[in-house]
């Protein structure tokens, strides 16, 4: 997939003129990309389209607009963006009640390493996660976590073949297992090349 550059992005004035539009077909895009694993574990499959809209609320929100600050927040999010081999995911916990949220990640210490992919029957791909910054300790977990699933030539082809894929999580605190639907199946397929 297409890394994003400079050229690609609107200044913070024709931002804001097509912010509307630009976030209405974000949330339309995204809501394509969401995979619900339990009542409180969401994954988010990031895109080019996504990073792009996350680039640009980040220099709005900051008003960014020096080059070297701009080249920065490309190169951070360009990471989250699949590379044909792999599928980039958000993980995100969300808990309505903050007492509640904080007692369950201090108990999900190292959760964000317990997600995986499966492709039919094959052995689970488990995520690499985080690798810009550690956001987890033996206490506790972050609410949100990076996660990419690198897939090998033979997974990809299982994913050409049309077995079935699915998500979970085997971390004693949260067990989940979600076979995805055809509207999801297609945008990974996407971010795959096929």
């Amino acid at each position: 997939m297409k890394k994003i550059q400079r050229q690609d992005l609107l200044s913070l004035e024709e931002y804001a003129r097509q912010r509307g539009d630009f976030r209405r077909r974000a949330m339309a895009h995204k809501k394509n990309r969401r995979l619900p694993l339990s009542p409180n574990a969401t994954l988010y499959f990031e895109d080019r389209f996504t990073m792009h809209y996350q680039i640009q609320e980040v220099l709005r929100a900051e008003r960014l607009f020096e080059p070297q600050e701009v080249q920065e927040e490309i190169d951070t999010y360009n990471e989250l963006i699949p590379d044909g081999s792999n599928w980039i995911a958000t993980l995100m916990f969300e808990y309505p009640d903050i007492q509640e949220r904080t007692k369950a990640l201090g108990r999900m210490g190292g959760i964000e390493y317990h997600v995986f992919a499966r492709i039919g029957e094959r052995d689970p791909i488990f995520v690499i996660a985080n690798e810009d910054l550690d956001r987890t300790d033996e206490e506790k977990t972050s609410a949100v976590h990076f996660l990419r699933f690198q897939l090998s030539k033979e997974d990809i082809e299982a994913v050409r073949n049309g077995l079935e894929i699915s998500f979970g999580i085997d971390h004693p605190e949260m067990l989940c297992c979600v076979l995805i639907d055809e509207l999801l199946r297609s945008e990974l397929k996407r971010d795959l090349g096929l």
